[in-house]
């Protein structure tokens, strides 16, 4: 059962001010909760109707506590327009540091704002075997209920470092690991070859890649389009971007 005041609590994770002050956040359907309760994250309670409990019960040892809700409950306290069979209210995690030794394939998130761009990255991020994403202060908050459904499981595994990009540039220029942005100017991202290890970075969905971090990027990139009529789309969505660019860095890394 999911009493009156669970469920306004429930319904208070969706912001950011209540998310930080309870140090909770909210993970819905079943694949998700699933994947969080097969992680390092706690999960303080976990609401799922019958059906899913007795589909689990490997799994249950996961949760701190576990209630039993019905299928009404859950939808009522869902934040999702299609409810699944459960829901997990899970302890936010200490914040993530930076790697020592940074190495292989990263990513610099500027300010990226919708949450879905953000949830699809970090699932890009794991199907390309990533350890970290590394993110300015202003992107979009990573235990976002929106980033967290987007992410499909992914935020159980990838390390998602808020930081600003000058902290991050001096601990990949200590160690010579290049830098990399997308630009309307840059060179054909399909033309190159690439290091094994390296930092690229994605800019804000409208104002692109901030001045004072272009100042200190080694190398721009660009993805062309193939559609050479005046009328197109202007841009790619970052996220689309992000998968692109990474299945080029691991097709052609050296």
């Amino acid at each position: 059962m999911i009493s009156k005041n669970k469920l306004k609590q429930i319904k208070s994770l969706s912001l950011k001010k209540f998310r930080q002050k309870e140090q909770l956040f909210l993970v819905e359907g079943d694949k998700n909760v699933l994947e969080v309760l097969h992680s390092p994250i706690r999960v303080q309670e976990l609401y799922a109707t019958e059906t899913f409990l007795t589909a689990h019960t490997g799994s249950l040892s996961g949760a701190k506590q576990v209630n039993e809700a019905t299928q009404e409950e859950i939808k009522k306290a869902s934040l999702l327009k299609q409810p699944q069979n459960c829901l997990a209210i899970c302890e936010i995690p200490p914040a993530g540091e930076l790697p020592q030794k940074p190495e292989g394939l990263s990513l610099f998130l500027d300010g990226i704002q919708d949450p879905g761009n953000l949830g699809t990255i970090i699932r890009t991020c794991d199907w390309f075997g990533m350890e970290y994403l590394f993110c300015s202060p202003d992107t979009a908050d990573v235990f976002n209920p929106k980033v967290i459904q987007a992410s499909m499981g992914s935020f159980c595994r990838i390390k998602t470092v808020y930081t600003p990009f000058d902290t991050l540039a001096g601990l990949f220029n200590q160690t010579q690991i290049p830098v990399y942005g997308t630009f309307l100017e840059g060179k054909n991202l399909y033309t190159e070859n690439f290091p094994v290890s390296a930092l690229i970075v994605l800019g804000n969905e409208g104002r692109g890649i901030r001045a004072e971090i272009e100042e200190r990027i080694d190398f721009k990139l660009n993805i062309p389009s193939f559609n050479h009529n005046s009328r197109r789309a202007e841009s790619l969505n970052v996220a689309v971007a992000a998968g692109i660019i990474c299945s080029e860095f691991k097709t052609h890394s050296k």
